[in-house]
């Protein structure tokens, strides 16, 4: 089979895996959306309302809440198709403003502690990997304090320390850089706990390769051996796991937007669950399905660069 065959195979299975897993989001989103008890209307004309049977009536026509769920299904997915998330029950707008105009904050915020969490681990490993008792004590400390600290706890005692206490940084708001970075941090410390611990573990188990050892005895320093060779072989590890835990920043943001009040999706879906505005989860729902696959794919492609031999094509 040829080069170009064989790319354009991996290639249609790759997007038939994605529209297979946003259809089963979409699906799933459906479902639950049916399974909650209560009215949507009485959602949508709100708890205090005296709306006439006539009224709820034709909200229900407009909707389409009064025909056959499988119809509501199709017509569903039909408007999915067409990039269309429904409208907002509590916000009378569409649920792709709504979210549009919330991603920059959230994605700016992501990005941020991604880059920190990595940056953080990588020195954390590349300093303690294959050194001494102590090192090695104290960044396992700090790492296991990282993960098992609450996020929200973390924010307060950055907040309290560094905001309330020292005046270094905004306690609210997403103005500036200077307001970025303790969301960032907080968001960013039990990642980089977790990715620090992975690298490590990888580097030391590739100090004990014969191509490190090959390199030792040329000359090359233990630093130079890990920057150099160690580092690009113990990164695959690396590179799967930021990939799985980049999605998940997308939950923590929900907990870390509320502490520092920023604003975000992750505001935006706290104030649509408590309304009970189902469409805007079922959209944040979705955005978080294509998120993975983005993530995924990116990281299939960074699996070929680091290491060649992974190429199929």
């Amino acid at each position: 089979m040829s080069r170009t065959s064989t790319l354009l195979r991996g290639t249609a299975q790759r997007l038939a895996s994605a529209v297979a897993v946003l259809w089963g989001a979409a699906t799933l989103a459906f479902v639950t959306l049916q399974l909650i008890p209560g009215d949507p209307v009485d959602i949508l004309l709100g708890p205090a309302t005296t709306a006439s049977p006539a009224v709820r009536a034709e909200i229900r026509r407009q909707y389409g809440f009064n025909q056959p769920v499988y119809l509501q299904y199709l017509r569903y997915l039909g408007r999915l198709a067409h990039g269309d998330l429904g409208q907002s029950y509590q916000l009378q707008r569409p649920v792709t403003s709504l979210i549009s105009g919330q991603l920059g904050p959230t994605v700016q915020l992501s990005l941020a502690a991604l880059l920190v969490a990595v940056v953080l681990a990588v020195v954390s490993a590349v300093a303690t990997a294959g050194r001494g008792p102590l090192p090695r004590a104290i960044t396992t400390a700090w790492e296991l304090i990282a993960v098992s600290t609450p996020s929200y706890w973390t924010g307060i005692v950055l907040l309290t320390v560094f905001s309330f206490q020292l005046h270094v940084f905004p306690v609210a708001g997403a103005q500036d850089f200077a307001s970025l970075v303790l969301p960032a941090v907080t968001l960013a410390l039990p990642v980089a706990g977790v990715l620090a611990q992975v690298l490590r573990e990888s580097l030391e188990a590739a100090l004990g390769q014969p191509f490190t050892v090959t390199a030792r005895s040329r000359g090359l320093s233990r630093t130079a051996v890990l920057l150099r060779h160690t580092l690009r072989h113990a990164a695959v590890p690396l590179v799967t796991l930021t990939g799985w835990l980049s999605g998940s920043l997308l939950g923590g943001a929900v907990l870390v937007e509320t502490v520092f009040g920023r604003p975000g999706i992750g505001s935006l879906v706290l104030q649509a669950i408590t309304s009970r505005d189902m469409p805007v989860v079922i959209g944040v729902v979705l955005l978080t399905a294509a998120v993975f696959l983005v993530i995924s794919t990116v990281v299939d492609l960074l699996y070929t660069v680091i290491d060649p031999r992974l190429r199929s094509w």
